[in-house]
């Protein structure tokens, strides 16, 4: 086996685009080996099958803006479209879509299987090689097989006419252990490390029903100097769809024409959502008063009220029932949306009952909401425990500090959700990417994109619980629409070898078209007594967008819906984006101004204690992070600044 350039770990969301990054940036004749516990579970949804919503759907645009994989797969496996927060402001609207989870897996896979540079191996990794600080390889123990695309699986699953099938699939005899070194090395475990599942009392190993643990990555990570802490997250019951009185229940639709995730609409295939998808529907029902008291008479059965589970925390904004019944006790329901997993199963997702009581104690939970009475359970909620590494030990560029070469990306770094996974994954991709070329590193920029937000924010603030992307957390999100992040990513894309030709020459032609738009707009009159033209007109909230769009078919421009509104949402949203581009601008030079590795914190004069304690364990690389670090005050970050003076003068 001749020397991989990278190596990924996991073949979850975050490797799966490491992988494709990678793969990118290196180009024809490099070699990325992605390395799995088990190959057709590569892309799979372990939870709900959804992807995108507020913010997270800003991410996914901003990975297909970059030429990732997950608004492809999406757009080809959604079964219902829908636009979140559409009653406000475009700068906060969040694309959303329900996936048939077995298409979505198999579509990954298909795509991943196109990379003629990517090659898959079925086992796992004991241990990490590393030569004077640096990683340069992982150890494969006995057993592990390669694998092979099947061919036929992945054209049955382009027709979408059954349920989708795995297309990697191992082959061959087991294989002795060996060292596979390489130029880099992408660790993407997701909640694997260390696992344990949680039902009631039962305990299990694993990280995903039918799925061992990664065990010996938690004490090779300890080995090599890294501080674990342990997190958990959880999945509500799956319901047999023909059991639920699914008429009798108030209907979720998805919109009308649904709008695609990537855009590369005519690379979806032919059971994707374009042209003309007969989206599936969701159904809401609730929890009752009745309910939460069976939950409170059995919390001393919950893991984590019983003390079962050791993790510090869970997500706070996706809590288990149990903890939203004791958290807002005043409460007597909750919604529950129950959500078809796939076109060709029976599966419903029960969204907003995540749970980790006993089963008899579930059955109880759910036959107690309307519509469910008579329920059949086709799989037990639980609740997963895992370890994973406080972020404040890797860089934006997703590079752990302690070991050079080694990315780490996903919920290893403590995040929750597939988008988080993904983005991250795609930043350690690129970033291992131009290592073994000897490129400089990237990182994105809170005010270029989510992606960026999310990075800035694992490197200088410690989460307490999982970390999920919001709206809120971007200073700059009227700049980070999800309608433009083509604009704000794809040039650089381009430029960084993510982007291929294709892509490029469809941001082009957008590009045109819009230019079109606004030439149009200001041609064109709304009122020949004054002379206003459309280009002023537009700007009004009151006016609709369908109005400017026949105003432009009028005037000769038959431009498609989408790109009109953005170019209206451009115009309303023009003077405030100014001053935000004005404020990005006088942050720049901080932002852009690396702090040298040898800098001492004892060494600045005048520096407080707990700013010098705040360097020494975060190890800020700009001066721009250093200011957003708790317990550096502006004066301390002019302290900062003016030692980096120094130190340059110096040399």
């Amino acid at each position: 086996m001749h020397r991989p350039d990278v190596i990924i770990i996991g073949g979850g969301h975050a490797g799966v685009e490491a992988a494709w990054a990678a793969a990118s940036v290196l180009g024809a004749g490099a070699r990325v080996v992605l390395v799995t516990m088990d190959p057709g579970k590569i892309g799979a949804m372990s939870c709900n099958p959804a992807i995108g919503g507020l913010a997270k759907g800003q991410m996914v645009r901003e990975i297909d803006a970059l030429g990732g994989v997950m608004a492809r797969a999406t757009d080809h496996a959604g079964i219902l479209f829908k636009m979140l927060n559409t009653s406000k402001g475009a700068a906060v609207r969040g694309p959303r879509a329900q996936c048939d989870k077995y298409h979505y897996a198999a579509e990954v896979q298909r795509l991943l299987a196109t990379r003629a540079q990517v090659e898959v191996i079925a086992g796992t990794v004991d241990d990490l090689l590393v030569d004077d600080g640096a990683c340069v390889g992982v150890r494969l123990p006995a057993g592990w097989r390669r694998v092979r695309a099947d061919e036929a699986a992945a054209a049955r699953n382009v027709l979408g006419t059954q349920m989708a099938e795995p297309v990697f699939v191992p082959e061959g005899a087991a294989q002795e252990a060996c060292e596979l070194r390489a130029g880099a090395v992408v660790l993407t475990t997701g909640t694997f490390m260390r696992a344990l599942m949680h039902t009631g009392e039962s305990r299990t190993e694993g990280g995903r029903v039918g799925e061992g643990s990664a065990v010996g990555i938690s004490g090779m990570l300890r080995g090599l100097g890294f501080e674990l802490g342990r997190l958990k997250t959880g999945t509500p019951p799956r319901l047999r769809r023909a059991s639920i009185a699914w008429d009798s229940l108030a209907p979720q639709h998805g919109d009308e024409p649904p709008v695609p995730f990537s855009d590369l609409p005519a690379q979806t295939l032919p059971r994707g959502a374009f042209p003309g998808l007969a989206q599936v529907d969701c159904r809401i029902t609730e929890t009752t008063a009745g309910i939460h008291e069976l939950i409170r008479a059995n919390l001393h059965r919950a893991p984590m009220y019983s003390g079962q589970i050791e993790a510090s925390s869970g997500p706070r904004y996706c809590p288990s029932l149990e903890d939203k019944v004791v958290r807002f006790a005043d409460r007597e329901s909750h919604h529950v949306f129950l959500e078809p997993e796939s076109l060709y199963t029976d599966e419903v997702y029960c969204n907003g009952i995540s749970t980790s009581l006993p089963a008899e104690v579930q059955e109880g939970i759910v036959r107690g909401m309307r519509g469910c009475e008579r329920a059949e359970i086709l799989r037990w909620g639980y609740a997963v425990e895992y370890d994973m590494v406080w972020p404040h030990q890797i860089d934006a560029t997703c590079e752990t500090k302690p070991v050079r070469g080694l990315y780490l990306a996903g919920q290893i770094n403590g995040t929750s959700g597939y988008e988080e996974a993904a983005a991250q994954g795609l930043v350690a991709g690129l970033n291992a990417a131009r290592r073994v070329r000897g490129a400089d590193e990237v990182r994105i920029g809170r005010e270029q994109a989510y992606i960026g937000v999310m990075m800035d924010d694992l490197v200088t603030r410690t989460p307490r619980e999982p970390y999920r992307m919001f709206t809120s957390r971007a200073e700059h999100r009227l700049l980070l629409r999800a309608d433009n992040a083509d604009e704000r990513l794809t040039p650089l894309g381009r430029e960084l070898g993510l982007v291929d030709e294709a892509r490029m020459d469809a941001f082009d032609a957008r590009v045109r078209a819009m230019d079109a738009i606004r030439a149009g707009l200001l041609a064109a009159r709304a009122d020949a007594s004054t002379g206003e033209r459309w280009h002023d007109y537009a700007r009004r909230p009151d006016v609709p967008v369908a109005a400017v769009a026949e105003a432009l078919r009028t005037a000769g421009v038959d431009a498609p819906m989408p790109l009109v509104d953005r170019v209206v949402t451009d115009l309303r949203y023009e003077g405030y984006v100014a001053r935000q581009r004005a404020e990005v601008r006088r942050h720049a030079e901080s932002e852009r101004s690396p702090i040298p590795e040898t800098l001492d914190p004892d060494a600045i004069v005048g520096l407080r204690a707990e700013a010098r304690e705040a360097l020494r364990k975060f190890r800020p690389a700009t001066l721009g992070q250093a200011g957003r670090l708790a317990g550096i005050s502006p004066a301390d970050v002019s302290l900062i600044a003016i030692a980096m003076r120094r130190a340059r003068a110096v040399r």
